[in-house]
């Protein structure tokens, strides 16, 4: 009898030993859901998210707008740290930066969601999908900082989908990164809040901002957002000392109106700046405008000598090559200071960030 129960009581410690080493790993994981910043608690278990202008109010056991933001008995979790979706090694040109460390490769990562719904999305499979949706690599802040170095890529770039949708990913990453000389980037729709961006800046030395159209119709009515918003996001990113570069996506018949460019153009000026990078993107059927044309080259050529006319001094023509509006000309003699074919430089005539033939400075970070 002694036996036996020395026998039960052995199979009993296996059996033990067994669903620790099971089960354990997964219910102390690492994977688990990593708890939002920038919400607030309310009553019955009820949180507001405070990231984006969206401000969702979210009821026990749902998500926000963007699908990445689960209210799990009244703590709110993001459910994309860490879990990118795509991880590619980019020309920092594909951002688009045109006026950032030329040539530079960025290592360029994305996760599910976006907080905006654009019909023209070029990225829709991943912006539009929840997390659970697509397959992911889990990497840590400490281990994406190990491959970028592995890598000899000297820049990260969150980019592809919004980067808002991972701030927390993105913020912890960006801090370290900026420990390790590496620089940080991102192509974001701009559509954040106040507080969780500076809070961003204090590591991001540039950035890509779609300014998507310049009316609230057009802004309400193919992307469900907001252009005030991304308006402020722009002006926030000036005053804390990023570079910012903008794309424009040139829908015909939707946001190319000359007037509207104009005062579009005008309000980057006045507020942003002379020397802000304008790029004017060409659109292809994508999503849900798969009935559209792609935009008319003389449409882009129009917007540009707009921009131009209103006293922008870098205006670039994208997803058009090659063609000689992708290459920086000296706002001084107008010179070739950079030349371009697609997302590759074939010439760069900088000398220590002024054009070598006439030494007018170009505004950007070129080392």
């Amino acid at each position: 009898m002694k036996h036996i129960n020395k026998l039960i009581l052995s199979t009993a410690t296996l059996f033990s030993l067994f669903f620790l080493c099971i089960f354990l790993p997964s219910l102390f994981s690492s994977e688990q859901p990593k708890e939002a910043s920038f919400y607030q608690k309310l009553k019955n278990n009820i949180v507001q998210c405070g990231l984006c202008p969206r401000r969702c109010t979210i009821p026990e056991g749902l998500r926000g707008y963007c699908r990445t933001r689960e209210n799990r008995k009244g703590v709110l979790y993001t459910l994309v740290y860490a879990k990118p979706v795509a991880i590619h090694i980019d020309p920092i040109e594909k951002k688009p930066l045109f006026h950032f460390l030329p040539s530079a490769k960025a290592y360029s990562i994305a996760t599910a969601g976006c907080n905006l719904k654009c019909k023209f999305c070029q990225n829709w499979e991943i912006s539009q999908s929840k997390p659970e949706e697509l397959e992911y690599i889990y990497l840590t802040p400490a281990d994406l900082i190990k491959k970028v170095k592995e890598s000899g890529t000297a820049v990260i770039a969150y980019t592809y989908n919004e980067p808002t949708i991972f701030y927390e990913y993105m913020l912890e990453t960006a801090k370290l990164a900026r420990q390790q000389g590496i620089k940080n980037v991102m192509h974001s729709n701009g559509y954040i809040n106040e507080a969780p961006l500076k809070e961003l800046a204090k590591y991001l030395d540039a950035a890509n901002i779609d300014l998507k159209g310049f009316s609230e119709e057009y802004y309400a009515k193919l992307t469900e957002g907001s252009l005030a918003p991304v308006l402020n996001s722009l002006k926030v990113l000036k005053s804390q000392g990023v570079h910012i570069e903008i794309t424009t996506l040139l829908l015909s018949g939707f946001n190319d109106d000359a007037a509207v460019l104009k005062k579009m153009c005008l309000w980057i000026k006045d507020n942003l700046g002379p020397d802000t990078p304008l790029h004017f993107s060409r659109f292809f059927p994508m999503y849900k405008l798969t009935s559209l044309n792609p935009t008319p080259l003389d449409s882009l050529e129009r917007a540009r000598r707009i921009a131009i006319e209103c006293g922008l001094k870098y205006v670039y023509i994208g997803n058009i090559s090659p063609n000689p509006a992708e290459n920086t000309y000296c706002p001084g003699c107008g010179k070739i200071v950079i030349e371009r074919n697609g997302y590759f430089v074939r010439q760069d005539n900088l000398k220590k960030g002024r054009c070598k033939f006439c030494g007018e400075e170009i505004a950007g970070i070129w080392n």
